[in-house]
């Protein structure tokens, strides 16, 4: 600590980072601490609260579900160069999400780096590059809170995103001046003269359809979409690996999915006579092949505040803009149209029960027994073409799952999303698979007792890596099954109850159970083995 008399104004880096934060309304702060890190942590302000989590890459997914779902930059504390290195998955995965988040960093004390001491992180603010919006090792002690408020601006920048400071332990002791918070504008309205072209191309389409990604719900733009559709009687889509909710999937106007595939976008697109992307990149693929609206003079516009996805596009015109500025801008352009209205997509019919439990039929029984103001967080990719079809999200910010496709995110993200959300039910579809990578959040949803819901769909293996291998024409590779894992178990160690469900009248009277519980509770439900094809065109 610093000796001597304090000069009028100027109080310690620590001091003026906590106030700093208390301004920036980041008083809650998810970590899992080192020794780097305890003079951060010295008399934790009583105003503040500590998330604990048990492994970095928890952190992170809590912090990144719990700054989606409240739209304020989240603050993550991890330790040192390991701990970064614990959760470079799921900063990945915050990066593709659009979180925002700000990453503090323990630094051995700076005395001691140009010796690799240990502990010590080498190029700390390069390590987790490039999937960082920004990051940074002070030159100076006393340039740490400017620093910390540099990185919350940034993440705060539309599209948002996580970044990260580096912070030498001896640092917080040092004198410095107070940095106050600043307004920034966090919006970019659309080029009025591309409008004007789109709303011309759009009022002289006969067969136009709207692709939506997650920005909408992501800006709170969703009946600003809905409007825009209505008006101009277009069809939506949502586009591949969205990652929030796109549309209310109970909407006249929603006809589906589109699958990461070339052909499948192609076929799902066909007929159409102009494309209209609206918060999403044009398009996100997963398998190679030829996409044949790219190339067969089919007009294609795209919305979006992500500069990097506009200028990654294949074709077209792309419109840098904020959705809640661009969807009423466009939807006052508009004339009145004449074009019908399409016919309203047509439910998938009601699953059979049978031995093993179709996955189907446990995603129609959750949608009968979840309540209507439930929030649903999915990681369970094999079994995403089910879930689309028998568990439509009806509300927006009622969905979130990962877009970088990294295991490990869900569970920590929907501890996250029901903190964000007090009292509200969350639901935790999730992959056997996918459980294994973070099953440590499942000890902080005891710790403060959150409403969640944890269902395993376990069908003993990773069930996405059966479908590719049919889709890659790969035979007997080895480890995709996941034989022998005992989740019950694995939950109660952590305190949580939990059940294992076999059948059609286990799995209503588990759901039951789980919705009234006050705290979370885990079901173990066994499904079959069918190996979905994951890349079916747009239904």
């Amino acid at each position: 600590m610093p000796h001597g008399p304090m000069e009028t104004g100027v109080v310690t880096v620590r001091e003026a980072t906590f106030a700093l934060m208390r301004e920036l309304g980041m008083t809650t702060v998810f970590g899992n601490p080192g020794s780097t890190e305890l003079p951060f942590l010295d008399r934790w302000p009583d105003d503040f609260t500590y998330v604990l989590g048990l492994q970095e890459s928890v952190v992170v997914g809590m912090a990144d579900g719990y700054a989606r779902a409240t739209g304020r930059a989240a603050f993550c504390n991890l330790h040192s160069a390991v701990g970064v290195g614990h959760a470079a998955g799921n900063i990945f995965t915050a990066f593709r999400n659009q979180a925002p988040l700000v990453i503090t960093v323990g630094q051995q004390a700076r005395s001691l780096l140009p010796g690799n001491p240990f502990l010590g992180a080498t190029e700390a603010a390069n390590f987790p590059r490039p999937y960082v919006k920004w990051s940074i090792e002070p030159a100076r002690a006393e340039d740490v809170p400017a620093a910390i408020a540099h990185a919350h601006r940034i993440a705060m920048q539309r599209p948002w995103g996580p970044t990260l400071v580096s912070i030498p332990m001896d640092d917080w002791g040092v004198l410095t001046r107070p940095v106050p918070a600043r307004l920034v504008s966090v919006d970019v309205a659309p080029d009025p003269a591309l409008l004007d072209r789109l709303a011309a191309a759009l009022a002289k389409a006969e067969r136009p359809v709207f692709v939506v990604g997650p920005e909408v719900d992501q800006e709170g733009a969703g009946p600003a979409l809905l409007a825009l559709a209505e008006h101009a009687r277009a069809p939506i889509l949502t586009s591949p690996f969205a990652s929030r909710v796109a549309c209310l999937e109970d909407h006249p106007l929603f006809q589906g999915f589109l699958a990461a595939a070339p052909n499948a976008v192609a076929a799902g697109l066909a007929g159409h006579d102009l494309i209209l992307v609206i918060g999403a990149p044009a398009f996100t693929f997963h398998v190679a092949g030829e996409c044949a609206v790219f190339h067969d003079g089919t007009p294609i516009f795209q919305l979006t505040s992500d500069g990097e996805a506009a200028a990654a596009a294949a074709s077209g015109t792309a419109i840098l803009g904020s959705m809640r500025l661009a969807l009423p801008a466009l939807r006052e352009r508009l004339p009145e149209t004449r074009r019908a209205a399409p016919a309203p997509r047509v439910p998938a019919p009601p699953p059979a029960a049978a031995l093993p439990l179709p996955a189907e039929y446990l995603f129609a029984a959750l949608r009968a027994a979840m309540p209507q103001e439930a929030i649903l967080v999915e990681e369970a990719p094999s079994h995403r073409p089910a879930l689309q079809r028998h568990l439509p999200v009806t509300r927006w910010g009622g969905f979130y799952t990962m877009a970088s496709g990294g295991l490990g995110y869900s569970l920590p993200a929907a501890v996250g999303v029901a903190m964000a959300n007090p009292g509200t039910r969350v639901v935790a579809v999730i992959g056997d698979g996918s459980m294994m990578y973070s099953i440590q959040a499942i000890w902080n949803a005891v710790q403060a007792r959150l409403p969640l819901t944890i269902i395993v769909v376990n069908n003993a293996g990773y069930g996405a890596m059966r479908s590719f291998s049919r889709v890659l024409g790969v035979e007997g590779a080895p480890g995709i099954e996941l034989p022998g894992l005992d989740f019950v178990s694995l939950a109660a160690g952590q305190g949580c109850p939990a059940q294992r469900v076999e059948t059609a009248e286990a799995l209503h009277a588990g759901l039951n159970a789980a919705f009234a519980a006050e705290g979370p509770m885990l079901l173990d439900v066994v499904v079959d083995h069918a190996i979905p094809h994951l890349y079916h065109k747009a239904k």
